[in-house]
Protein backbone atom coordinates (compact mmCIF):
# COMPACT_ATOMS: atom_id res chain seq x y z
CA UNK A 1 0.00 0.00 0.00
CA UNK A 2 1.81 3.41 -1.14
CA UNK A 3 2.05 6.29 1.22
CA UNK A 4 -0.43 9.03 1.59
CA UNK A 5 1.76 12.48 0.54
CA UNK A 6 2.05 14.81 3.59
CA UNK A 7 -0.03 17.82 3.51
CA UNK A 8 1.77 21.35 3.52
CA UNK A 9 0.37 22.57 6.63
CA UNK A 10 2.61 19.65 8.34
CA UNK A 11 5.47 19.95 6.21
CA UNK A 12 5.89 23.69 7.04
CA UNK A 13 5.10 23.35 11.19
CA UNK A 14 7.53 25.66 12.66
CA UNK A 15 8.17 27.70 9.17
CA UNK A 16 6.78 31.45 9.91
CA UNK A 17 5.24 32.17 6.34
CA UNK A 18 4.97 28.51 5.43
CA UNK A 19 6.42 29.12 1.91
CA UNK A 20 4.70 32.24 0.69
CA UNK A 21 7.67 34.74 1.61
CA UNK A 22 7.29 37.41 3.75
CA UNK A 23 4.34 37.75 6.69
CA UNK A 24 2.72 40.53 5.16
CA UNK A 25 2.07 38.55 1.60
CA UNK A 26 -0.73 36.12 1.14
CA UNK A 27 -3.31 37.47 3.88
CA UNK A 28 -6.54 37.47 1.71
CA UNK A 29 -8.05 40.21 -0.31
CA UNK A 30 -6.80 42.58 2.24
CA UNK A 31 -3.50 42.53 1.08
CA UNK A 32 -5.23 43.40 -2.64
CA UNK A 33 -7.43 46.31 -1.47
CA UNK A 34 -10.42 44.21 -1.58
CA UNK A 35 -11.78 42.40 -4.35
CA UNK A 36 -12.24 43.59 -7.95
CA UNK A 37 -13.44 47.00 -8.60
CA UNK A 38 -13.49 47.19 -4.79
CA UNK A 39 -12.16 50.84 -3.78
CA UNK A 40 -12.30 51.98 -7.32
CA UNK A 41 -13.68 55.25 -6.15
CA UNK A 42 -10.86 55.35 -3.09
CA UNK A 43 -7.55 54.17 -2.94
CA UNK A 44 -7.93 52.28 -6.44
CA UNK A 45 -8.73 55.24 -8.15
CA UNK A 46 -5.16 55.45 -9.98
CA UNK A 47 -5.34 51.88 -10.95
CA UNK A 48 -8.36 51.90 -12.75
CA UNK A 49 -7.64 55.35 -14.46
CA UNK A 50 -4.67 53.58 -15.76
CA UNK A 51 -5.59 50.27 -16.64
CA UNK A 52 -9.60 50.62 -17.36
CA UNK A 53 -9.81 54.12 -18.75
CA UNK A 54 -13.31 54.78 -19.21
CA UNK A 55 -14.77 51.84 -16.61
CA UNK A 56 -17.23 53.87 -15.22
CA UNK A 57 -18.68 56.29 -18.55
CA UNK A 58 -22.02 56.45 -19.04
CA UNK A 59 -23.01 53.89 -21.75
CA UNK A 60 -24.65 56.66 -24.21
CA UNK A 61 -26.56 56.58 -27.46
CA UNK A 62 -25.04 57.23 -30.44
CA UNK A 63 -26.93 58.91 -33.05
CA UNK A 64 -26.58 58.44 -36.52
CA UNK A 65 -24.60 61.84 -36.72
CA UNK A 66 -22.11 59.86 -34.00
CA UNK A 67 -21.50 57.13 -36.24
CA UNK A 68 -20.86 59.37 -38.86
CA UNK A 69 -24.30 58.18 -41.34
CA UNK A 70 -26.20 61.77 -41.51
CA UNK A 71 -29.54 61.24 -42.56
CA UNK A 72 -29.77 62.32 -46.33
CA UNK A 73 -32.13 65.24 -45.59
CA UNK A 74 -31.86 67.38 -42.12
CA UNK A 75 -34.91 68.19 -40.06
CA UNK A 76 -36.10 71.96 -38.83
CA UNK A 77 -39.32 72.79 -37.63
CA UNK A 78 -41.60 75.18 -39.50
CA UNK A 79 -40.99 77.86 -36.01
CA UNK A 80 -37.22 77.87 -37.19
CA UNK A 81 -38.06 78.80 -40.39
CA UNK A 82 -37.68 82.64 -41.55
CA UNK A 83 -39.18 84.58 -44.47
CA UNK A 84 -37.33 83.95 -47.52
CA UNK A 85 -34.70 81.74 -46.62
CA UNK A 86 -33.93 78.50 -49.35
CA UNK A 87 -33.74 75.26 -47.15
CA UNK A 88 -31.79 72.95 -49.91
CA UNK A 89 -31.15 69.45 -47.82
CA UNK A 90 -33.59 70.12 -45.15
CA UNK A 91 -37.20 68.11 -44.70
CA UNK A 92 -39.70 70.88 -43.07
CA UNK A 93 -41.45 69.91 -39.76
CA UNK A 94 -44.79 70.46 -38.69
CA UNK A 95 -43.82 71.82 -35.33
CA UNK A 96 -44.94 75.24 -34.43
CA UNK A 97 -46.49 78.46 -36.72
CA UNK A 98 -45.49 78.92 -40.53
CA UNK A 99 -44.05 82.38 -42.01
CA UNK A 100 -46.12 84.09 -44.00
CA UNK A 101 -45.31 83.48 -48.04
CA UNK A 102 -43.34 81.13 -49.73
CA UNK A 103 -41.13 78.28 -48.17
CA UNK A 104 -38.89 76.56 -50.95
CA UNK A 105 -37.26 73.41 -49.34
CA UNK A 106 -36.18 69.60 -50.15
CA UNK A 107 -39.19 68.28 -48.84
CA UNK A 108 -42.29 68.46 -46.62
CA UNK A 109 -44.12 66.20 -44.25
CA UNK A 110 -47.96 66.22 -44.70
CA UNK A 111 -48.85 68.47 -41.75
CA UNK A 112 -46.51 71.09 -42.59
CA UNK A 113 -48.17 71.33 -46.31
CA UNK A 114 -51.22 71.34 -44.53
CA UNK A 115 -50.18 74.15 -42.04
CA UNK A 116 -48.46 76.28 -44.83
CA UNK A 117 -51.28 76.19 -47.12
CA UNK A 118 -54.01 76.98 -44.22
CA UNK A 119 -51.72 79.97 -43.39
CA UNK A 120 -51.86 81.31 -46.71
CA UNK A 121 -48.38 80.32 -48.11
CA UNK A 122 -47.05 77.88 -50.73
CA UNK A 123 -44.90 75.12 -49.82
CA UNK A 124 -42.71 74.59 -52.87
CA UNK A 125 -40.28 71.53 -53.53
CA UNK A 126 -36.85 72.32 -54.76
Amino acid sequence: MPMSKRKKVVKMRGSKTHGYGSKKKHRGAGSRGGRGFAGSFKHKKIFLRKYHPGHYQKKKFKSLRDKGLEPELKPINLRDIKPGQQLNGYKVLSSGLPPKGEIRASAFSEKAKEKIEKAGGKAIEI
